[in-house]
């Protein structure tokens, strides 16, 4: 298997499993017990906070550990429009991941108002519609750092900047950026951040929310008090441990060899299908992550053939596959649903190799010469 869908799940680290397992073992205490195992237990989760909040330049006290980039997502529309109800307006950029979305609508039903950012041709948010937006009194800004689809990474200096200006708080959806461009919230300065640890080569089942101690903050779960109050529930020790890990880990990562390995990728397609287009090519990039469109061709069949000869890829964002709609944020983009329909995303992590790369390569224009032939079938019929 090739496996070049690392913006889906990553492979968990084999030092991050390792560093799991004992807490699966042995250190199974509940963490607020009062007795000398218990008090070790969360000596090791205040360890991984702090690899955490170094890791994006936050204070430790601002870290607070969730079981996922949605749940933190929806516990920061949830607590912004709880605790600042006289403001209505939300802005939300076009191309957001659903988690952003869904949440955005419930702000809605909340009695909020959600406005959309568009994006231009290359995928990035339009700054100067923001600014005039900016214009009605607004709550919170939630933009993502990078996009899990294109990898089109966002000028977030700049919309905080004008956000902060006009009194709104910014919150960004980090999942993808974090341990792949630098993400430092004393440069860039959000208030809410949040990021997910199964994306990093840690876990699933855990993630993390970065609450700047500037902003108030409304818990989204309460009843047991963890988290110094903001998250209720008691604690995946293994897994924030994990997260702790792999943070270090990704501090090591060989990123320019990543991007190398999607470039040779890129570059060994368009030389064979010179019509492929690479969605979002013109903008700042995550070096992971490809969006390549071959007009013509059907993804979802294009799917079947790749898995058939061992690569694994996504039809835009894992979380819509299967979907019977084209990317939303293809569609921002300025795609028809033609060629929507027609987009696979590669994404690449530290464990892949040039020599599955090639391998990728003759795969890719072997499916797509298959696809135009089967689907010229078709058509002439």
């Amino acid at each position: 298997m090739i496996y070049l869908d690392s913006n889906a799940t990553t492979q968990p680290a084999p030092e991050v499993v390792e560093a799991m397992l004992p807490y699966l073992r042995e250190r199974w205490v509940n963490p607020s017990s009062s007795y000398r195992g218990a008090r070790e237990v969360r000596k090791a989760i205040e360890g991984a906070r702090g690899a955490v909040a170094e890791w994006i330049g936050a204070e430790v006290e601002e870290v607070v550990f969730t079981s996922c980039g949605t749940e933190s997502v929806n516990a920061v529309h949830d607590s912004v429009r709880a605790l600042w109800p006289e403001r209505r307006r939300l802005i939300v950029g076009a191309t957001e991941h659903a988690a952003v979305m869904e949440s955005a609508e419930r702000w809605v039903r909340n009695g909020g108002e959600k406005v959309v950012l568009p994006v231009g041709r290359d995928g990035v948010v339009e700054l100067g519609v923001l600014r005039e937006m900016l214009r009605e009194p607004t709550a919170l800004v939630s933009v993502m750092w990078a996009n899990n689809e294109t990898g089109v990474v966002a000028p977030m200096a700049e919309v905080v900047a004008m956000a902060h200006e006009a009194g709104a708080l910014v919150h960004t959806d980090a999942v993808q950026a974090v341990g792949k461009v630098a993400v430092d919230v004393r440069e860039v300065a959000v208030d809410f951040l949040s990021l997910s640890g199964h994306k990093v080569h840690a876990a699933k089942g855990v993630g993390a929310l970065f609450v700047s101690r500037r902003a108030r903050y409304l818990p989204l779960l309460v009843g047991g008090g963890q988290e110094s109050g903001r998250r209720s529930g008691t604690e995946n020790v293994a897994g924030i441990v994990g997260l702790g890990v792999a943070v270090a880990l990704m501090r090591g990562q060989d990123g320019p060899r990543v991007t190398a390995m999607r470039d040779a990728f890129e570059a060994g397609v368009l030389k064979r299908v010179p019509e492929v287009v690479v969605n979002g090519l013109e903008a700042r990039r995550l070096g992971t992550t490809s969006s390549l469109t071959f007009p013509g061709v059907d993804a979802a069949g294009m799917l079947i053939l790749l898995d058939k000869a061992g690569v694994c890829c996504s039809a835009g964002s894992a979380c819509h596959t299967g979907a019977l709609h084209a990317s939303h944020v293809l569609e921002a983009m300025g795609l028809d649903a033609g060629h929507a329909g027609s987009t696979l995303r590669f994404s690449f992590c530290r464990y892949n190799t040039m020599e599955e790369v090639e391998r990728a390569v003759e795969g890719v224009v072997a499916g797509g010469e298959k696809m135009r032939m089967l689907m010229g079938v078709v058509v002439g019929g």
